[in-house]
């Protein structure tokens, strides 16, 4: 426990820290991250990452987790570069004469939309006119809903939410973190009364407190399939990336989507 609050003390500073920063340092973070959380999905599946599909995937992974490029680039569309991707995949099954199976092909893609858009809307939240304050409030509900129903479903918790999954999770414990997730959406909307408003306040600290819990499920959901315990171990005590981002990664793209990153007025 010790090593873990340590470990997570000092990862949470340095991300903070870039996050204030902004720009490409912030951008350059999330790129590492999202390749590293790739990595990881890759050696989860038996992929070999020196294959020249998943090297292409990687390439692709970096040009959606990126919004912009520097020195005035131009970036395909997000949607010309999944498409590319799709078509190059698929067209790998048929020069490797099937030695890249289509199930190899189609994990490769779902695994470059779910970390790179993931992270991609990490990066286009921070660019915003406010950027900072959006980040750190969506930031600042996932953390509080995971806080709110690790100690709620402590204390209190009785119903097991999905034992097949995640057996320590608890009804009492997702419903405590969804209220605390609310009441810290809230608390900015009172600091930020002419950005944020009331009702958007809860209904953003709602999306991210249900969007996050489903995240995390998910990954417990494809690890118990993969039979192991963490996706990697870069953060000791923490598991890998995709262990620590796994809300980050559906939160972020739904609030955007469902249109909530709004300024009140």
């Amino acid at each position: 426990m010790r090593q873990r609050l340590i470990t997570g003390i000092a990862a949470g500073a340095v991300f903070l820290g870039f996050l204030v920063a902004g720009g490409w340092w912030y951008s350059g973070l999330l790129v590492l991250l999202a390749i590293i959380g790739y990595w990881e999905f890759v050696r989860l599946n038996g992929q070999q990452w020196t294959r020249w599909d998943v090297l292409l995937a990687f390439a692709a992974l970096v040009l959606i987790t990126l919004p912009k490029l520097p020195f005035g680039w131009d970036i395909p569309s997000l949607l010309a570069v999944c498409w590319l991707l799709m078509f190059a995949l698929l067209a790998s099954t048929v020069f490797s004469k099937n030695r890249i199976q289509l199930e190899h092909a189609a994990v490769l893609f779902l695994g470059v939309v779910y970390v790179g858009i993931g992270f991609r809307y990490m990066a286009i939240t921070r660019d915003l006119e406010h950027g900072i304050f959006w980040a750190a409030l969506l930031f600042a509900c996932i953390w509080a809903s995971d806080a709110g129903a690790y100690f709620v479903g402590k204390a209190i918790g009785r119903t097991k939410l999905w034992p097949a999954i995640s057996p320590n999770k608890t009804v009492e414990g997702a419903v405590g973190g969804l209220v605390i997730s609310i009441v810290t959406a809230l608390i900015f909307a009172y600091c930020r009364p002419d950005s944020l408003g009331w009702l958007q306040a809860a209904a953003i600290g709602l999306a991210a407190a249900a969007a996050g819990q489903l995240g995390d499920l998910i990954q417990s959901a494809y690890k118990r399939f993969r039979d192991v315990k963490d996706s990697g171990d870069l953060l000791p005590g923490h598991g890998g990336v995709l262990d620590r981002t796994d809300s980050w990664l559906i939160v972020f793209p739904l609030v955007h989507m469902l249109g909530l990153l709004t300024t009140a007025g």
